[in-house]
């Protein structure tokens, strides 16, 4: 058995938890959340816990209950809590910049036209302009990661002078220019 299925989840106050026989549905303060189980998954209220137990030997069902147990934990933080990312646009990315335009995030980011990004049912952005930061935040840990990742794609940051977006605390390892720029070489 799963080290991290057999850890039971948690319920904080306000969080409700309904079980049918192939969907957990998981409503909180900040919303609700719903995600199929497979049939040989069974999720159990116990008070304010909950128990996911695995009733296969099989190493795909022996795979599926960690995983079902970190998906619905994952499922009541976010309607207890929620989710949030934070993405920096470097320093040294002199011209670049985010700003909310109504609900929509505006990017600059060095290209001829700026970037209009819609956030997703679920998904909403903040952005500071002093600190240079983009916030994506969401009940949804899985949709908040890719919406994120998706701003990130659109200027991934660069090895050899930085400039880009980038998660924050995300080292980039800088690469040296070019041996006759440095004076090294010769």
């Amino acid at each position: 058995m799963s080290r991290i299925g057999k850890k039971p989840i948690p319920l904080p106050a306000g969080v409700d938890v309904v079980i049918n026989n192939s969907m957990v549905i998981v409503k909180g303060p900040k919303g609700e959340l719903k995600r199929p189980i497979p049939p040989y998954i069974h999720v159990v209220k116990e008070g304010a816990q909950l128990l996911v137990r695995c009733e296969s030997s099989e190493d795909d069902a022996r795979a599926m209950h960690g995983l079902m147990r970190a998906l619905i934990a994952n499922m009541v933080t976010g309607v207890s809590s929620g989710f949030s990312k934070v993405l920096e646009i470097g320093a040294e990315s002199v011209g670049y910049r985010a700003e909310m335009s109504g609900n929509k995030l505006m990017l600059y980011l060095g290209y001829s036209h700026p970037i209009e990004f819609a956030p997703p049912p679920g998904i909403t952005f903040a952005t500071d302009a002093k600190t240079r930061t983009i916030t994506v935040s969401g009940i949804d840990k899985e949709l908040v990661g890719e919406v994120a990742a998706q701003v990130r794609r659109l200027r991934p940051p660069e090895p050899y002078k930085g400039k880009g977006i980038r998660y924050q605390g995300e080292v980039i390892r800088r690469k040296a220019g070019k041996a006759g720029k440095t004076g090294k070489g010769k």
